[in-house]
């Protein structure tokens, strides 16, 4: 591809109007809606590849995959996070991404090309970990006639990036950033060294991919990045991009304050109760930063005459008429102190539900895929107009548009890293230390993120969080370091089965899905090439068609994994 179309770069109007008079005839001849790259800045693409590229990724983890890994639920519009009915998935927006890589790919600074050829290998890293096989070696080459592009393999993809990211490393390890701006780096402000960690983190994270179906491959790639020393190894060196705040267009995309639906977006995302088991079981001290206590705490009493107090209670004292408040209302009465709880008798609840109790924690969640969530642990309000005051919401950092150390769209981080190599070891690779020091390192890492590092000596030791030599246990704790960047998690569950998450009373089918749909959109522009990809694609006794998230593509054929 060699033109940028001009809906996503305004700048281009400077460019044009620098052109010399004396290529009028040229000009005439232009497209007035792209721009060459050889004439434009390069500089000028960045953001738009860049911020694109971290906010989409975040969005995924935010919501369907966020889901999908029980991290989640959603008590509202929840069919997609909680029950995967999922539909086709257009890949539209990624190659957008891929066609605007042009300009810097095509640049002759070193640091531009290695910055294009990152952010193209993670852009088509995804195609290929959410689709399967795609378009890679003829994409991106309409200009050259190709408007049907052949679908490569997955393995051919996942060895190309590989490749790219290779060249990428080679590029930052020279230092040179010759022809970089200030300001228009979104990532790392030019600095090459950091740059240099991202390419090679991400080497780590494709060769573990690859880790059940090329084992030899990716143990080799492993061992040869580890023995460079460069990745990232500090939450200061995160691949993220921060928030500015100042409007619903540059803020945290679940703004409570700034959007139309902001409290409504904010009140339907809850945690998954899988989750919350596993905080509580641990003492993990991320806990009460990712989440708030019940505003309204349920307490068993034996003596009340009837199932359940008809009001909420005030510091004890029933406030006749009131069955709940508003979220905003009663975030600001527990910020001063207030507490409230709602009483139950526990056998005449349970007379009257098939003998279910209430669930009395500070901390709840709602269970994975269940059919009602928004009536989940007695809510005296279902819909989402109010929130469900008996269930933990999102902790009071997420109604900010911006918070530079905790709201972040990261694209790998360094407590992920960590995990890796705490895999690579129980496998038995050579990555220096041994699996223990590598996993109670990215412990570290992952608390001081989310800064609670003064809690590490204490939660180390906690049981089912010291290291017990097992895969399960690294991957446990990866998936819960994971929070807000779950789509790795989603990826390691595919190819080891770990955590063993099951799904729903309300799942479509009783076991996870492990990729998209191909979109409407390639079928019907590349009809021919998509079928046959479609074909590829291994049926299982979960998919009564191909072209189903229950389909294994290349990665999962043959592994047995996750089911």
């Amino acid at each position: 591809m060699k033109k940028l179309n001009i809906g996503h770069l305004s700048w281009v109007f400077a460019i044009l109007c620098c052109c010399s008079c004396n290529d009028i005839l040229t000009e005439t001849n232009q497209n007035p809606n792209e721009v060459d790259p050889s004439v434009a800045n390069p500089n000028m693409a960045m953001p738009t590849i860049m911020a694109p590229t971290a906010t989409s990724y975040l969005d995924l983890n935010w919501g369907n995959l966020g889901g999908v890994i029980q991290h989640i639920q959603h008590d509202g519009w929840f069919g997609g996070v909680n029950h995967y009915e999922w539909g086709p998935e257009n890949w539209q927006s990624y190659y957008d991404r891929l066609r605007n890589t042009s300009l810097l790919i095509n640049s002759p600074s070193p640091f531009h090309r290695g910055v294009a050829l990152t952010i193209r290998a993670f852009n088509f890293g995804l195609i290929a970990d959410y689709w399967g096989d795609a378009p890679y070696t003829q994409a991106l080459k309409a200009t050259e006639g190709v408007w049907e592009p052949e679908f490569d393999t997955q393995e051919t993809i996942y060895k190309g990036i590989i490749e790219e990211l290779k060249e990428a490393s080679a590029l930052f390890a020279t230092g040179d950033n010759s022809g970089y701006l200030t300001n228009y780096d979104t990532y790392f402000a030019g600095n090459t060294h950091k740059w240099h960690q991202f390419a090679n983190s991400l080497l780590l994270r494709y060769y573990m991919r690859l880790s059940e179906k090329l084992p030899d491959f990716a143990r080799q790639g492993v061992e040869s990045v580890y023995a460079t020393g460069v990745y990232i190894k500090d939450p200061a060196d995160d691949a993220a991009i921060n928030f500015v705040g100042s409007n619903a267009s540059n803020g945290w995309p679940y703004i409570y304050h700034l959007t139309a639906d902001g409290a409504s977006s904010f009140r339907r995302k809850k945690p998954a109760q899988p989750f919350i088991d596993q905080l509580k079981a641990t003492n993990d001290p991320r806990l009460e930063v990712w989440f708030a206590p019940v505003h309204v705490q349920w307490v068993a009493d034996p003596t009340l005459p009837t199932e359940v107090d008809p009001y909420i209670r005030k510091n004890g004292v029933i406030l006749d008429g009131v069955i709940s408040l508003t979220d905003q209302q009663l975030a600001e009465e527990v910020a001063q102190g207030n507490k409230f709880t709602r009483h139950f008798n526990p056998a005449l609840y349970a007379a009257n539900h098939d003998g279910a109790i209430l669930d009395t924690s500070l901390f709840v969640g709602v269970p994975v895929g269940i059919r009602q969530p928004d009536y989940h642990n007695g809510n005296p309000t279902p819909g989402q107009t109010v929130e469900n005051q008996h269930v933990s919401q999102l902790s009071n950092a997420y109604r900010y548009a911006n918070r530079p150390s905790l709201l972040r769209a990261k694209l790998i981080h360094a407590a992920e890293v960590a995990f890796i190599l705490a895999e690579a070891a129980q496998r038995g690779w050579n990555v220096g230390a041994n699996a223990e020091s590598h996993y109670n390192n990215a412990i570290r890492l992952s608390l001081q993120t989310w800064e609670v590092s003064d809690k590490y000596d204490s939660f180390i030791q906690q049981p089912n969080v010291t290291y017990d030599g097992t895969l399960k246990q690294i991957l446990t704790q990866k998936w819960v370091a994971a929070w807000a960047c779950g789509s790795e998690a989603w990826m390691d569950f595919r190819r080891t089965g770990l955590p063993e998450f099951k799904p729903g009373p309300a799942s479509p089918r009783p076991v996870l899905p492990v990729r998209f749909i191909y979109g409407d959109q390639e079928a019907a522009a590349n009809r021919i090439n998509t079928e046959a990809a479609i074909e590829r694609l291994e049926s299982t006794v979960h998919s009564p068609q191909k072209n189903s998230p229950w389909a294994k593509p290349w990665l999962l054929q043959g592994t047995g994994k996750p089911w």
